[in-house]
């Protein structure tokens, strides 16, 4: 009997290669690091928002701010043919000069400068880069939602894979409990109801092992596309075999790591800081401002008719221009507006703020749920193997009918399936909390 039991144990419990292991033995195997490393390089949403975040780098210099200069280099030329009469007073003879030509020529190099203007330029200087961050912080967002991505779809393909074994496993236990039933019917010790009904549990448990095939594929089509590979179909041979669940998470670390680094929150700060420097443009309008101007130029006139054949000028010109905007009619709306802009924009951050604590707290709970859940899973488990152990056996010895033991065979791959579930929903949880706590690169270090 002991004998008997331990077969149908080790039965239960086995886990030869499949011929998709098999495949995937002749290629190297992939970590999750490897997935979000490769997919950090090739992803064209990661390429696109890092194009866009470097036109901000770019428009965060001085000269767009206004804080450098500007230098003109111009020259013009310009001529006029005419036509002059002259009538002499003393004799009352009159001259006729006809296509005089009189032509001047310019060259000159200015420089203008706003020296001051209340602050405006400087504060223009800081908002771009301020913009520069906002592109940063973008980037960041996205890469981090998509790192999250790649980790949900790493450990989903991977649950995709256990289920596919423990369907397999369950096939088994059917073939051989229809070969056994086979046999016996044909020496008469069980009736035909017996070998139809285990043929029917077989061919029952055989088609929902190749309908997870077809979930297997589809997750790794996916996970193929978020790594931007060409062959969307590529055979993927994961380095993990479990789902490696983190029981040692804390929430004090959590929620202080959200206020450091989670970047929304940073975004919303960055955002407040955007609107107060605009109202300090608005500010500057109250100060006056100062403009230098520095010139250097040639002037060459040709004279055709006057007493001067030729003139040349050339040399330096400076000039300060110092105004103040007494009055334009719109100056309080724009302050107050921007007074209130501030506020909303600090309303907005305290409102992010508890929508993301929220958030924290509701992932937290289910976490440490999970957490139990799958301790009390993981316990049933085992039970669930040694009732189908002894069931098989009971069966065998022809005590036992095909119902039972088909309700301890679906006792057993429902205790499989509620250990995948919770590993994986605890792990999703796990990716959840690391990623509002602005953890979830660690992932990338192996963390």
């Amino acid at each position: 009997m002991k004998n008997k039991i331990v077969i149908a144990l080790m039965l239960c419990m086995s886990v030869p290669v499949v011929a998709q292991q098999k495949e995937g033995s002749k290629q190297a195997t992939v970590t999750l690091q490897d997935c979000i490393a490769r997919g950090l390089e090739n992803n064209f949403s990661i390429r696109m928002v890092k194009n866009r975040q470097q036109v901000s780098d770019n428009n965060a210099t001085p000269a767009n701010a206004g804080l450098l200069p500007t230098v003109d280099l111009s020259a013009s030329y310009g001529g006029d043919f005419h036509t002059s009469r002259s009538t002499s007073r003393a004799t009352g003879i009159a001259t006729t000069e006809k296509n005089a030509y009189d032509g001047t020529l310019d060259v000159g190099v200015d420089l203008n400068w706003t020296v001051f203007d209340g602050f405006s330029v400087w504060t223009n200087y800081k908002q771009l880069q301020l913009m520069k961050q906002q592109g940063e912080l973008e980037t960041r967002m996205t890469v981090e939602d998509y790192v999250a991505s790649v980790i949900t779809e790493y450990y989903n393909f991977i649950q995709q894979k256990i289920r596919l074994e423990n369907f397999r496993k369950n096939m088994e236990l059917s073939r051989e409990r229809f070969r056994n039933v086979q046999i016996s019917y044909s020496i008469g010790t069980y009736s035909l109801a017996d070998y139809l009904q285990a043929k029917v549990y077989f061919n029952a448990d055989s088609a929902q092992y190749m309908k997870q095939l077809e979930a297997l594929n589809t997750s790794r089509i996916n996970l193929n596309e978020l790594l931007s590979n060409d062959d969307v179909t590529a055979f993927i041979n994961v380095h993990d075999t479990l789902i490696d669940v983190n029981p040692n998470l804390q929430y004090e670390d959590l929620w202080r790591s959200t206020l450091a680094t989670n970047s929304s929150l940073l975004l919303a700060d960055n955002n407040s800081a955007v609107v107060q420097a605009e109202y300090k443009k608005v500010m500057s309008r109250d100060y006056p401002y100062v403009n230098l101007n520095v010139g250097y130029g040639y002037t060459m006139n040709r004279y055709e008719l006057a007493a001067t054949k030729k003139r040349d000028n050339w040399g330096l010109s400076a000039g300060v221009t110092v105004g103040f905007n007494i009055f334009d009619g719109k100056r309080r709306m724009q302050k107050n507006n921007a007074q209130l802009d501030i506020e909303y924009a600090n309303l907005e951050r305290e409102n992010l703020k508890l929508s993301l604590k929220a958030s924290l707290n509701n992932y937290w709970q289910a976490y440490k749920n999970n957490l139990q859940i799958l301790q009390k899973e993981r316990e049933n488990h085992e039970t669930a193997v040694a009732n189908y152990g002894l069931s098989y056996y009971i069966f065998s010895e022809g005590q036992l009918s095909g119902f039972e033991l088909r309700e301890a065979q679906n006792s057993l791959l429902e205790s499989e399936e509620s250990i995948l579930t919770a590993e994986y929903d605890t792990k999703m949880c796990e990716v959840s909390l690391m990623l509002l706590s602005g953890k979830v690169m660690e992932y990338l270090a192996g963390n």
